[in-house]
């Protein structure tokens, strides 16, 4: 059977699609990306904000169109979605064949005619076809419990993922081609909590266990619980990128207490520089929110002179939404939608160019390319580097300089131009 998959969302829902994807495939069906001709169109939702519901909602009209016109014969919808808006989209998406819950994979599967099997390792299929990085979800759910956020009440509580099961897909994945492994879960922080290990136990063992040369990438650590001697253990492990995506939000003590993220600036400002001492070409990305209830406008200077200070190599801002059945949803205090824009603007516009200063300690220096595209006419290979995650950060364009090269292959280049984005360079010739 033909069977059209769309994975929409985050790093840990195309794990999640991934996991399903690799079942649908071992028990002998197609999966595609173009809806035409096939018998089955599976679409693997999100739900985390008002927005991402909007797009998911026009996909799955998007499909019922097609459903409509003949080219697909039945639509599953799955995930976060299903999670926080079943009952309102039973009554309103008739067409829809089935609906499943995230983590109800097994329904998708018996709906095909299979027979579940949960052991299945996530290798037959790489979203996006990109075999040389994988997401490696290590865990489930959140007890942290931000005043703004829906995850909780969409996912649940925190569930790890075993050790042993985490180490068996990761030389799996890295058996299948993948070079660089992105460790994802709503706080990696807190891994293993609920089962007697911790991150620091599982960083060792993969780094111990995986190939020489794979790249180990660990992506949302909550600020509060990100210390030095976490950054220490980190360190002392050679896969391990100098790379981090801390999610700060804020950097008001007042605002960071209305969200429930207990983390001071003092804590914040210590570890980013930390960092930094050890290593100044270190990596740090992090997230910002604009315009969350109370947020003042000398709070919101208290946001920019942190960024100002800390000087993070990639930040994404965003307008606070509020979100149904949140404790933040019934905070007085709002903020009018046009201030908190014009102030999201003015962080980006403040971040251009401290991503501008950043990439210019780059010109001059050497620094291993992850091929993920070649213009062979052109001459030019483009990739990442240990400072660009997948997906939301920027690529380095390298001259081949007469070099041959293939895709997931980690080249040596030298840097002799940027932008606030993007780095280019040439092969270095051995």
């Amino acid at each position: 059977m033909k069977i059209f998959f769309v994975s929409m969302g985050c790093a840990k829902n195309t794990a999640d699609s991934e996991h399903l994807t690799a079942q649908l495939e071992a028990l002998g069906h197609e999966i595609t990306d173009n809806a035409s001709g096939s018998e089955i169109a599976v679409i693997n939702t999100c739900g985390f904000i008002q927005d991402a519901v909007k797009e998911n909602i026009d996909a799955i009209l998007d499909l019922e169109k097609l459903k409509n016109d003949g080219i697909i014969k039945r639509i599953i919808v799955a995930g976060c979605l299903v999670n926080r808006y079943e009952k309102e989209l039973r009554q309103e998406l008739p067409s829809v064949d089935l609906f499943v819950r995230s983590e109800e994979w097994d329904k998708v599967i018996s709906f095909t005619g299979g027979t579940p099997n949960t052991n299945c390792p996530p290798i037959s299929h790489a979203i996006n076809n990109n075999y040389w990085t994988r997401y490696l979800k290590i865990s489930e759910g959140c007890n942290t419990l931000c005043s703004y956020c829906a995850i909780p009440s969409i996912r649940g509580r925190l569930r790890s993922v075993p050790l042993k099961t985490l180490i068996d897909e990761a030389l799996m994945l890295c058996t299948a081609g993948a070079k660089e492994l992105c460790l994802v879960g709503q706080d990696l922080t807190v891994y293993g909590q609920d089962l007697g290990t911790d991150l620091r136990t599982l960083i060792h063992t993969l780094n111990a266990e995986l190939p020489e040369g794979t790249w180990l990438r660990l992506l949302y650590l909550h600020p509060s619980r990100t210390d030095k001697a976490l950054i220490d253990f980190l360190m002392t492990h050679d896969k391990f990128l100098h790379y981090l995506d801390i999610p700060i939000q804020h950097a008001d003590p007042v605002i960071l207490s209305r969200m429930n993220r207990p983390s001071s600036e003092g804590h914040m400002q210590g570890i980013f520089s930390y960092i930094r001492s050890i290593d100044p070409l270190f990596a740090l990305r992090t997230t910002i929110m604009t315009g969350f209830p109370g947020e003042t406008a000398e709070s919101f200077r208290k946001v920019m002179d942190f960024v100002s200070e800390i000087e993070f190599d990639r930040l994404g801002a965003f307008v606070y939404s509020p979100e149904e059945g949140t404790k933040a949803a019934e905070f007085p205090d709002r903020i009018p939608q046009e201030v908190a824009e014009s102030r999201c603007s003015q962080l980006m516009e403040l971040q251009a160019g401290i991503a501008q200063d950043r990439s210019e300690l780059f010109i001059g220096r050497e620094i291993d390319v992850l091929v993920e595209d070649i213009d062979a006419e052109a001459g030019e290979i483009w990739g990442r580097s240990y400072r660009d995650a997948p997906e939301v950060d920027g690529l380095v364009c390298v001259g081949m300089n007469g070099k041959s090269a293939a895709l997931g292959d980690v080249i040596r280049a030298k840097i002799y131009d940027c932008n606030e984005n993007d780095l280019f360079g040439e092969v270095i010739k051995e």
